[in-house]
């Protein structure tokens, strides 16, 4: 038996939302590399059609190509997992596999299942939004997390005081992995939910959003962010170039949402807006 490796070259912006596209193919794993990621099935159990249906939609949006190979079958998470090391975030927060070694004298810990998915805290924005989350007062504070891939920031934020999270994602992979990493972290207060903005069950407001998706995303979707923030909510985004910056807080203003910082790492950033 053999698995089928799609090798998609892209700008790494686009990387999550192509893996949530290609997971609808059939492809059920998936690894970041320095130019883009791979995607993996086992022997030809994915939906070319569907393929042909993603090139056709994004070519215009951005430039990317599809390779694709056969390979031996293995046990790519254990391969991996070889290769995979612990993240300390300005040594105020460990992210670790289970086969990581605690550290005591790091205030914040979070343990992620590794399983070749995003938001494992080894991408730039995953580490910025972390660190920006540390410098916000969650504590008894109502959070979304949209598109919140692995959880990741949906635990920090309920490991920093907040009453609730409601988190939601377009990839079922994601949705599943989340769920794990919610149970291992045993943070209760979390509602995961599988849908875009648009599909899944939200109510009240929340005192914090955060969004990890990409600049394209972000800036159709700062309209209805914005709908369910309160005066002086905090929106928290990342997913995007320091060259998008000033694209987002244009169409941040047209919704009364002001800079409030900003942050940057290897050319990728962050930008936390305050509403009113």
């Amino acid at each position: 038996m053999y698995y089928t490796r799609l090798q998609v070259l892209c700008d790494p912006a686009f990387s999550e939302i192509l893996i949530a596209e290609i997971a609808e193919a059939g492809f059920d794993s998936f690894m970041e590399t320095d130019n883009g990621f791979e995607a993996f099935v086992e022997g030809d159990r994915f939906d070319q059609s569907i393929l042909n249906d993603i090139q056709e939609r994004y070519r215009e949006q951005t430039t990317f190509s599809f390779v694709f190979d056969k390979i031996e079958k293995r046990n790519w998470n254990e391969e991996w997992e070889k290769s995979y090391e612990a993240i300390n975030v300005e040594n105020q927060c460990l992210i670790r596999a289970e086969f990581h070694q605690p550290n005591p004298n790091i205030p914040y810990e979070i343990v992620i299942t590794p399983k070749m998915s995003f938001g494992t805290g080894h991408h730039q924005t995953t580490y910025l939004m972390i660190k920006q989350q540390m410098g916000i007062d969650h504590q008894g504070k109502r959070v979304m997390d949209a598109g919140c891939g692995t959880a990741i920031l949906s635990i920090m934020a309920s490991k920093l005081g907040a009453s609730f999270v409601e988190a939601f994602d377009i990839d079922e992979w994601s949705v599943i992995n989340g769920k794990e990493n919610m149970e291992v972290n045993k943070t209760s207060n979390i509602n995961l939910q599988q849908g875009k903005i648009s599909e899944v069950q939200l109510e009240g407001q929340f005192d914090i959003i955060l969004a990890n998706i990409n600049k394209n995303v972000l800036l159709a979707e700062i309209q209805t962010y914005q709908t369910y923030l309160p005066s002086n909510g905090l929106l928290l985004l990342s997913g995007f170039y320091t060259h998008d910056i000033e694209d987002l807080k244009a169409e941040a203003s047209k919704f009364n949402l002001n800079e409030v910082r900003r942050d940057d790492r290897e050319t990728w950033a962050s930008l936390l807006l305050r509403k009113g």
